[in-house]
């Protein structure tokens, strides 16, 4: 799993980030409250580590405004403050888990577990849709109004990304990460190119377009309101 750590103590995340690699996780650290949320608005993660007091922004804002931003990845709290009420905070605050600190790794490591396994329950499926528009994954089949559209293999994966992430917006940093598997930034057109051909056989065909362009920040598949 890919797994973003964000807490400052620089001990305790070396400690963290060492023993989820171990389990064979993939962990992008951060020591900073800002730095973390905008790590999370900007990548797809499978599971966010957050400890509750962090500088620049608490991890309690961090989890508000990702959920404000419908940004779904299971949340697990890490901190020092065991009190029933600050844990019914942190979770209707939309953390998935907390854990209190001092802790023992095995137990981060299968909470970790835990959380990875719900997230992709949630997100198995055979079938996306949004407004009219249908993506079958076992047949690899799309239509839209009951039309059906022919798509290469990048033109879907691309597609199945928007769709899976409907509503929210997706960076041109986190396409070439999941549909091009690009750590780096090729400095080239790839993105731009496939989203106008997509666009020429998913909207521009039909009434109602759903790709739009957020200026400075990238696209953004919607239903019609």
């Amino acid at each position: 799993m890919k797994i973003l750590v964000i807490e400052d103590d620089k001990n305790l995340a070396s400690f963290i980030e060492r023993g989820l690699i171990k389990e064979g996780h993939s962990v992008d650290l951060v020591t900073d409250g800002r730095e973390g949320l905008m790590a999370a608005m900007e990548k797809p993660f499978d599971v966010v580590i957050v400890d509750w007091m962090l500088p620049g922004i608490d991890g309690l804002a961090i989890v508000k405004l990702m959920r404000a931003s419908n940004a779904t990845a299971p949340v697990l709290f890490l901190t020092s403050m065991s009190g029933i009420d600050d844990r019914v905070t942190g979770l209707k605050a939309g953390a998935d888990d907390y854990l209190v600190k001092p802790f023992a790794m095995p137990e981060l490591c299968a909470r970790v577990e835990a959380l990875g396994r719900r997230s992709m329950a949630r997100t198995e499926t055979t079938v996306l849709r949004v407004h009219d528009l249908e993506m079958h994954l076992v047949e690899r089949v799309v239509n839209r109004g009951g039309q059906e559209i022919d798509l290469v293999t990048k033109e879907f994966d691309l597609l199945e990304f928007l769709m899976r992430n409907s509503g929210k917006v997706v960076t041109r940093t986190m396409l070439l990460e999941r549909v091009w598997d690009l750590d780096f930034d090729p400095m080239t057109s790839v993105v731009e190119t496939h989203i106008s051909r997509l666009r020429a056989k998913i909207d521009k065909p039909f009434e109602i377009p759903l790709i739009r362009t957020i200026r400075g920040l990238g696209y953004s598949l919607n239903a019609p309101q």
